[in-house]
């Protein structure tokens, strides 16, 4: 039988390595790792079988195979026994036709990545479920590890305070006083993590839970994590086994600390060099205007006549923005994400408060329910669809990264005509009635004609 296998390895010389269970973030030089799988090992497997035997865990109700995660056990963590798997059921989340919404733009094929759906309304699910059964498994290795923790702008802590109670490991979570929505802070209070809100904003918090972390016996779940990037590079084969194996055009991804544009390309990737697929989509690191390193380090690559590089990334101050988890001015990530344009032919763009918030609302009177942050993702689609960066006829997904009732104020702000840049552009509010059955219905025939003889 195959053994599988897998270490950490410095993104920069790969004879520097580590065991997948060693307390360890960044290589000896202070560079990132990233986690190296024995491919070898998957050659052994045709492609299709590879594609058979995911395909097969897609439908199965066998822990934990449930997990659209863990049904890509040997290519995320072959190292952790079954029985230390910490799963929620993440994963598995719907592809959505976006017909409507696209044919409003002009384009022929759009499928939205609906990840907020997942157990605890975000893609962050996908990272966490693995780096918490790597630390189950550490644990029951030996190693001295009494809590996780994690810095935050609110979907990470909802998902890391989750796991960490299914898993009975205490958790630390730090988030930016005042900077996260009521919904996302009421989450890890729920599931019992130690909150505590610092003031500053999130790459203050960064830095604190990054100090914190050098005590080995607190264990660090953010991006920097490259445990993190296994569970959610499992988003790119979900897709691409939704699609039935055919590879999009196109992904576009909101983007702040860079994990996920990372994560992805080396989903989609990995499939490639495994014989999964004959090509990569091209990926557009989507950024909002407010926090846009990544984006003006692309624009000076441009300026220069060059392709873009580490050195061009230079931190920025992230201002205050609707697409509050993608707040980031220093993302940690961003030698990846740089790495992963570089391979998939990608682009980066950005999109204003304005933009966000009108795609948003246009896609959600095609049917959608979308965060501020898929709205930056949306808006930088329309804005690359109408230069001819995207053509009419590609194959086009956007990965929605949470689930709207995560930021109802933003949403009420629209429909209430109250958002700042929107105006009353897309108000609808409740048509007060009385309660005599004939009265009100000639009220909802009056409403029913004034929306007639409107745009809609």
């Amino acid at each position: 039988m195959t053994s599988f296998s897998a270490r950490f390895r410095s993104l920069d010389d790969a004879t520097d390595t580590y065991a997948l269970d060693e307390v360890v973030y960044r290589d000896r030089k202070g560079g990132l790792l990233e986690v190296s799988h024995d491919r070898d090992a998957w050659k052994a497997r045709s492609p299709e079988a590879w594609r058979a035997l995911f395909d097969s865990r897609l439908a199965s109700s066998e822990h934990p195979y449930e997990s659209g995660v863990w049904g890509k056990h040997e290519w995320v963590q072959p190292h952790v026994a079954l029985e230390n798997v910490v799963s929620l059921g993440e994963g598995r989340t719907s592809l959505l036709h976006g017909r409507s919404y696209a044919q409003s733009l002009g384009l022929e094929r759009l499928w939205i990545k609906q990840c907020g759906t997942s157990h605890t309304g975000s893609f962050k699910d996908l990272g966490m479920t693995v780096l918490v059964s790597s630390v189950k498994q550490a644990i029951a290795n030996g190693r001295p590890i009494r809590a996780v923790a994690c810095a935050s702008t609110g979907d990470t802590s909802a998902a890391l305070a989750a796991y960490g109670a299914a898993a009975g490991i205490p958790v630390v979570v730090l988030l930016p006083a005042g900077k996260v929505s009521p919904a996302q802070l009421l989450q890890p209070l729920a599931s019992g993590a130690l909150v505590v809100a610092l003031d500053t904003d999130f790459d203050g918090c960064m830095r604190v839970v990054q100090r914190l972390t050098t005590d080995p016996s607190i264990y660090l779940a953010n991006s920097m994590n490259s445990l993190r990037v296994e569970g959610q590079k499992t988003l790119a084969l979900e897709v691409l086994q939704q699609r039935g194996w055919q590879v999009p055009d196109w992904v576009f991804i909101p983007s702040g600390n860079l994990g996920n544009v990372a994560a992805i390309a080396k989903g989609f990737i990995e499939a490639k060099e495994a014989g999964l697929v004959d090509r990569v989509p091209r990926i557009c690191a989507s950024q909002v205007a407010a926090a846009n390193p990544l984006y003006l380090a692309s624009q000076r690559a441009l300026a220069a006549g060059r392709i873009l590089e580490r050195r061009d990334v230079e931190d920025v101050v992230a201002q205050p923005t609707a697409a509050s988890a993608i707040r980031i001015g220093a993302p940690v990530s961003a030698p990846k994400a740089v790495r992963a344009l570089a391979a998939t032919n990608g682009v980066v763009e950005q999109a204003s408060e304005s933009e966000l918030a009108s795609s948003v609302a246009r896609s959600d009177r095609a049917g959608f329910f979308h965060d501020p942050h898929t709205g930056v993702a949306l808006a930088c689609l329309e804005k690359l669809l109408a230069r001819g960066v995207v053509k009419k006829s590609d194959a086009v997904v956007v990965i929605s990264t949470a689930h709207g009732l995560k930021f109802t104020e933003f949403k009420a702000s629209i429909v209430a005509g109250s958002h700042p840049s929107l105006g009353r552009a897309h108000i609808n509010e409740p048509v007060q009635l009385g309660s005599d059955p004939e009265e009100v219905l000639a009220g909802i025939h009056r409403a029913l004609d004034a929306r007639a003889g409107s745009p809609a």
